[in-house]
């Protein structure tokens, strides 16, 4: 039984965090670490087993994406509380990541007070985001979003395709690449293709 502390679960893949958070949570008189998670299918088995009452969540796990692993464990626990911890900062990842319930979003370098602090609001009910990254979000308030089409276009751009590579690839003509690509210009605010996926990456709506 957790005496009343706040039981916390972590997944990351990276050994040094693990123990750096598994420190700052133990030093907390209100806490207690009730597992440690390496993957995100660990994740999901450690939190059926231990049902944490926090879970801080990298967003990339070797296996798969934090979000993907956050939203397997809400299809079993739809009350889970999960943070997403995290070194990226790009808005449309915060956005898929609070869509898909996440009660927090953290850059993983904020101070060791805020973290515990986040720790006890989302346990609380609240949720708690990084007040540079909420400043982000209110940036790209009601812009319009990239459509599908629009992205896996993108994508083939980054990897240095030329359009008649993308068109044969997604099998439409050269000509409607090149007006995706004059789409994805305007709504990304881009000069040309190259500062197109510089901001998409940045913004977290590719990965390279």
């Amino acid at each position: 039984m957790s005496d009343g502390r706040i039981r916390v679960l972590t997944a990351d893949d990276h050994p040094l965090l693990r123990e750096g958070i598994a420190a700052i949570i133990n030093n907390q008189p209100d806490m207690i670490l009730v597992s440690q998670a390496n993957t995100g299918r660990e994740a999901i088995q450690m939190h059926r087993e231990h049902r944490p009452d926090v879970t801080l969540m990298d967003l990339r796990l070797p296996d798969m994406s934090g979000i993907e692993s956050m939203l397997a464990i809400r299809a079993e626990a739809p009350g889970a509380r999960i943070i997403i911890l995290s070194t990226f900062d790009g808005d449309v990842e915060i956005q898929r990541a609070l869509q898909a319930g996440a009660n927090g979003y953290l850059l993983k370098s904020l101070p060791q007070k805020q973290l515990v602090e986040a720790i006890r609001q989302v346990h609380a009910g609240k949720r708690r985001i990084d007040p540079e990254l909420a400043a982000q979000l209110a940036e790209h308030l009601g812009e319009e979003d990239l459509s599908e089409r629009e992205i896996a276009v993108l994508k083939l751009v980054a990897d240095g395709n030329r359009n008649r590579e993308i068109g044969e690839r997604l099998f439409i003509t050269e000509e409607t690449v090149k007006v995706h690509i004059r789409h994805i210009m305007e709504k990304l605010a881009a000069n040309d293709r190259t500062q197109a996926v510089a901001i998409a990456v940045r913004r977290g709506i590719i990965q390279l």
